[in-house]
């Protein structure tokens, strides 16, 4: 899914919101999720999961073409742990809530 379907899928659940507003209140989110992982704070979403941040630190790599020594510099990368209710859903065997499916392809 992208994020043009999921803005469908919740201005399909909201019919009294138009999808402008609906496109705007996704950007929005995701937006504030970025910028709280970029200040380094930990987003919890209750039932779904929580974004952070983790720290690969710097080191000394080797080129394995050439052999030469390279210096890597320090990376900070997004990480997402889904809570537990998110894998209860995807591994039981009971049909799933009508807004977890994945839309039919015709």
């Amino acid at each position: 899914m992208i994020k043009s379907q999921l803005a469908l899928n919740v201005a399909g659940q909201l019919l009294h919101f138009r999808l402008r507003v609906v496109e705007k209140a996704v950007d929005a989110v995701l937006d504030e999720i970025v910028a709280a992982l970029a200040r380094n704070d930990r987003v919890e979403l209750r039932g779904f999961g929580a974004f952070s941040v983790k720290v690969r630190s710097g080191r000394i790599a080797r080129n394995p073409k050439s052999g030469v020594k390279v210096r890597i510099a320090e990376k900070r990368l997004p990480v997402f742990r889904p809570s537990k209710e998110i894998g209860r859903r995807l591994n039981s065997g009971s049909q799933t809530p009508k807004q977890f499916q994945k839309p039919q392809s015709h």
